[in-house]
């Protein structure tokens, strides 16, 4: 079957069996490898891609079911956990931290300064070298640096006042 992936912004036509994981499409067929394979059930998320800006588990989802929403891959993630990952030395293997950014941008997204729980409870992706702490460490450093770089509202005078001569 031919369907159409948009991949980091760009249009791939691919031809899949009905029930192949999006996870061997993107690796497989397109030569995108940062996208891991881990246990192949969707527990431990090494393979976690964005589909439509939300994170999801890409061995358990049909390439089929991905066809007309927007992937991002680590290969097309440009975010601040990034460099923070980087600055709290995060990784140690490495193995599972590209599913780890991935997971830590669609939090970051949708909740903008998390506390320990709201990590806690959102990063389930797991990691053999238990890196917990400096991941969590690495998603305030990442929330921190993006209210830094979020345009500030200017406040606006109200009022009867008379203007300033």
């Amino acid at each position: 079957m031919q369907i159409q992936l948009t991949v980091n912004g760009v249009a791939h036509s691919v031809d899949v069996e009905p029930d192949i994981p999006l996870l061997w499409v993107l690796r497989e067929q397109l030569g995108m490898l940062g996208t891991k394979f881990g246990c192949g059930i969707g527990a431990c998320g090494a393979c976690t891609v964005h589909l439509g800006g939300a994170a999801i588990r890409s061995c358990i989802l049909p390439a089929v079911a991905a066809a007309g929403a927007p992937i991002t891959t680590i290969e097309g993630l440009s975010h601040a956990v990034q460099d923070a990952w980087l600055a709290e030395q995060v990784p140690q293997c490495g193995y599972c931290q590209s599913g780890q950014l991935m997971a830590a941008a669609s939090l970051l997204a949708s909740n903008p300064d998390p506390s320990d729980e709201d990590i806690d409870r959102s990063m389930t992706n797991l990691c053999r070298c238990a890196t917990y702490p400096r991941i969590r460490a690495g998603i305030h450093r990442a929330a921190l640096a993006l209210a830094d770089s979020a345009p500030q509202e200017i406040p606006t005078e109200t009022g009867d006042q008379d203007p300033a001569p």
